[in-house]
């Protein structure tokens, strides 16, 4: 029987976002594609450095340790290598005991046409391009921004942090706010208080994320011992009297975060460094500042009128 991945949440990664490729980049930059294939030959069995979305994707898998059963979460990955180039990724992927076993080579090409064919509910990448083609795609992709890198294993929780508007939600409201400024935002969500936003490019990301806690709430019934794995946070810079549209969408879509800031301009990295997600994701680049020590993962979801060029 062929497996079936479509009741499987799945994140395709590329190799640039889970392990740390600027040396091998640097070389191909450099000196080309058969420098860059001789040198990945030559330290074929040099084990990678965790990239920044390792820590998250590495929770993010122990998630089927949890529930052997249903193994509801599955991680693809996607890379521009070819299959002989890319060996020392999947060698790093196993010495990681990661289990990661499907995944697309692409020999130099973008991987964003074959997200659909793997279900593919967030697409990865530190490739700008890949994302923003995804994006435009209708695919819910994100762009990993360089940070530190800091993964204890000792802890087990996976902690994810999502901006609202243009990334949760589509960005109805933001273009209200830009276009007519904070007074016509307020009113305007205001009068659409009992509206429901449209989904926006990680709504479905979100939403599976929220109703896989159910398990984990099923599971401390049975067992109240059982420490929960997941937390999920909201972070956004609307206030009072914006914040109630936020929760008409989230109660309509029957979905809620463990924890829920309404910031109202502040600078998000003072909740984000205490909250300390494994992975934030925002629509504004202006929002994705890290917190003091540089070691919150930021992913930028190029979506919406925060990130269409101004008019000429």
């Amino acid at each position: 029987m062929a497996f079936d991945i479509s009741e499987k949440l799945v994140i395709g990664v590329a190799s640039s976002a889970l392990f740390d490729l600027s040396a091998s980049h640097q070389i191909y930059l450099d000196s080309g594609a058969e420098q860059y294939r001789s040198y990945q030959e030559q330290h074929l069995d040099v084990i990678l450095e965790r990239g920044v979305a390792f820590p998250f994707i590495r929770r993010f898998l122990n998630i089927n340790k949890y529930f052997p059963r249903q193994s509801p979460v599955e991680v693809v990955l996607f890379s521009r290598n070819s299959p002989e180039t890319g060996l020392r990724v999947m060698r790093s992927i196993a010495h990681y005991g990661l289990d990661i076993s499907r995944a697309a080579f692409m020999t130099g090409a973008s991987p964003y046409p074959y997200l659909p064919a793997f279900n593919t509910a967030l697409f990865l990448s530190a490739n700008e391009g890949d994302v923003r083609s995804a994006i435009a795609a209708g695919h819910a992709a994100g762009l990993v921004l360089p940070s530190k890198i800091d993964d204890d294993d000792s802890d087990p929780e996976l902690r994810v942090a999502f901006d609202f508007d243009g990334v949760i939600a589509d960005d109805e409201s933001e273009t209200v706010f830009k276009q007519e400024g904070l007074d016509q935002f307020h009113a305007h969500e205001t009068l659409h208080i009992a509206r429901p936003h449209q989904p926006g490019p990680l709504a479905a990301m979100f939403q599976r994320l929220a109703l896989m806690q159910r398990l984990e709430e099923r599971m401390q019934r049975k067992d109240p011992a059982y420490r929960k794995l997941l937390r999920i946070a909201i972070i956004t810079a609307r206030s009072a009297p914006s914040h109630e549209r936020v929760v008409t969408t989230l109660k309509n879509w029957g979905v809620s975060a463990n924890e829920t800031f309404f910031l109202g301009g502040m600078d998000k990295a003072r909740v984000l460094s205490v909250f300390k997600p494994h992975i934030f994701f925002d629509d504004q680049l202006s929002h994705l500042r890290t917190a003091p020590d540089g070691t919150i993962p930021m992913v930028h979801v190029p979506f919406g009128i925060a990130n269409r060029a101004a008019p000429a």
